[in-house]
């Protein structure tokens, strides 16, 4: 009997035809597309917020960071750290209400140098009373000259062209609806005995020695809200602490946008700014 003869086994492989692969690219595309939304909303949101707000965004951007030695220079307008209200609008793409509102304060500023001009006394101390309108408001200086002072030597005693000037001053900002902060300033002579009283103490007693005037004569109950002593902290003349240029009383007038920031900080949307100086109460 013959053998059938074996015949070889043939194997047939289809091979199935492989998609491209497309790796990752699209996953890039879509991040970029999501990140560009978040975006968007951020924006809408944030054009959707109270003045408050905006002005703590902007103070974050001023001082970057969560730990004080995580703050630099600013990258937006102004190129100071800190929260700087006077900082604030130094942009010269000031919004319309900013601008609006130290227009006005410059006017305020005009009828009260005009009503000074009828005041006798305010002939010879002219050039010691000093207007400035920032961002912070109207700043009104009465600045002490050699020869020449708002108070009696060493005291927080007004002399009497003093207290005219300042009746005057209130009468004007009184029609205001801003509030006002008194501030205090001395040079850097100390007295003999500063432990028992010193510039602190002197500086203090002269802003409350103003605000008595202004309080009894022209501004508005609860128009006042602030009354500070810088001693000589804040030198006017730093070169030379103890230039009589450096004593004097400070009037702010201050805007509504320095107001509302202020605001912002004591309810805690963003943190304040270092202190220049620590108002004295002793």
């Amino acid at each position: 009997m013959k053998h059938a003869d074996h015949q070889p086994v043939i194997i047939v492989r289809r091979h199935k035809g492989h998609h491209a692969h497309h790796g990752g690219a699209w996953k890039v595309a879509y991040a970029d597309f999501v990140t560009a939304m978040m975006a968007f909303f951020l924006v809408l949101w944030l054009i959707s917020q109270d003045m408050s707000v905006k002005t703590a965004v902007a103070g974050y951007f001023r001082n970057a960071g969560v730990l004080p030695h995580e703050g630099s220079t600013s990258i937006m307008p102004g190129g100071r750290t800190g929260l700087d209200p006077t900082a604030l609008m130094a942009s010269d793409r000031e919004p319309t209400q900013f601008m609006a509102e130290k227009q006005a304060l410059a006017r305020a500023a005009d009828r009260i140098k005009a009503d000074l001009m009828e005041v006798p006394e305010f002939a010879r101390l002219r050039d010691q009373i000093e207007f400035s309108v920032t961002s912070e408001g109207l700043r009104i200086e009465l600045v002490e000259r050699t020869g020449s002072s708002f108070f009696d030597s060493g005291s927080a005693v007004l002399r009497g062209e003093a207290e005219r000037i300042l009746q005057v001053i209130a009468e004007e900002i009184g029609k205001l609806s801003n509030d006002v902060v008194v501030e205090g300033h001395t040079d850097s002579q100390q007295y003999v005995d500063y432990r028992r009283y010193s510039n602190w103490e002197l500086s203090a007693d002269r802003a409350n020695a103003a605000r008595r005037v202004m309080t009894d004569d022209g501004l508005r109950p609860g128009q006042l809200r602030t009354v500070r002593g810088f001693a000589d902290m804040d030198l006017r003349i730093k070169d030379k602490p103890t230039d009589p240029r450096n004593r004097r009383i400070s009037i702010v007038v201050r805007s509504h946008a320095a107001a509302s920031l202020e605001q912002a900080v004591r309810s805690g949307v963003t943190t304040p700014p270092e202190a220049g100086a620590a108002a004295a109460g002793k």
